[in-house]
């Protein structure tokens, strides 16, 4: 990968409609060798998809919720059958299994209060969980997509 290759990536991260004209201007190269590139940069799995970014409030979908889940279940099968629960939760936008004192972190992107109440209910109906902990995010201060590329 070389630094044309990084500012096409930078390129589509900040706006994937951008066409191979288009970033071909940007990148001092004709419209072939630059999709070729983007073609090349997709079969490598450095892109792996293009999608539009949606505005929530217009959504009603404002209130991000970050809860952290501890078990007493550390196997596989336990892992199995909750990730698949989770997995069925669209408001679950993130999903991670963490070190130290939590064993998992769910951001959850809900309408408001009451839907989260309804999303908790449903995720202690399903699965056994020792502890669960709600932050809810009172202002979004940074937000992003867009991977640091550096060299």
């Amino acid at each position: 990968m070389d630094s044309t290759d990084i500012k096409i990536l930078d390129l589509l991260q900040k706006d994937a409609t951008l066409n191979a004209s288009q970033i071909a201007e940007a990148v001092n190269l004709s419209k072939t060798p630059c999709w070729r590139r983007i073609q090349n940069l997709e079969k490598q799995g450095l892109i792996e998809k293009r999608v539009a970014l949606l505005n929530r409030e217009k959504l009603d979908r404002g209130m991000d919720v970050f809860v952290t889940i501890r078990t007493n279940q550390h196997n596989a099968s336990w892992f199995k059958k909750f990730s698949n629960i989770v997995d069925g939760f669209p408001e679950v936008v993130e999903f991670y299994r963490m070190s130290g004192q939590i064993d998992y972190l769910l951001r959850v992107v809900v309408r408001d209060m009451k839907a989260y109440d309804r999303f908790y209910q449903r995720l202690i109906e399903k699965i056994d969980i020792n502890d669960v902990n709600s932050n809810f995010a009172m202002e979004q201060i940074k937000y992003t997509t867009a991977i640091p590329i550096v060299r």
